[in-house]
């Protein structure tokens, strides 16, 4: 009995890492849609933005990694801002609690997730324009 318990235990150890390394969850840049932060937003970590028309904003970090900032209203100017600012609040990261600042105004971030680099403005345009001409199609009386 002795000798199985002592086999047994010797399994287990041997089992344990293997198991690990399958459960283990992939790194939060891997997956996307997943809310996170930007540490140290001050301190150039910040490398480039895109506005999403008045309602968001597509951040990239200096690893090219980016995140998609969903504001809590709409942020007027945002579409033209040549520049914008981010106030963290006091905490050294941008994350849901902090807010933009375009032209003087504060614009609430609501949620800061993970993302994938954004299309060209031209093909957002397009595939909106797109969207908005089927919808209006499915909407409208048909004769």
């Amino acid at each position: 009995m002795r000798t199985t318990l002592l086999l047994a235990m010797v399994i287990s150890l041997f089992a344990a890492p293997g198991e690990a390394k399958t459960k283990r969850p992939p790194p939060v840049w891997d997956e996307l849609g997943v809310e996170t932060s930007i540490a140290f937003p001050n301190h150039g970590t910040i490398r480039n933005f895109e506005a999403n028309d008045t309602r968001g904003l597509w951040i990239e970090d200096s690893q090219r990694r980016w995140y998609y900032a969903e504001l809590l209203g709409f942020c007027q100017g945002l579409d033209f801002a040549q520049a914008v600012g981010f106030d963290t609040g006091g905490t050294s990261q941008l994350d849901k609690f902090g807010s933009i600042i375009v032209d003087g105004r504060i614009c609430p971030i609501a949620r800061l997730i993970t993302a994938e680099k954004p299309l060209p403005r031209k093909e957002r345009i397009e595939r909106r324009n797109q969207v908005r001409e089927e919808a209006k199609k499915a909407v409208a009386p048909q004769d």
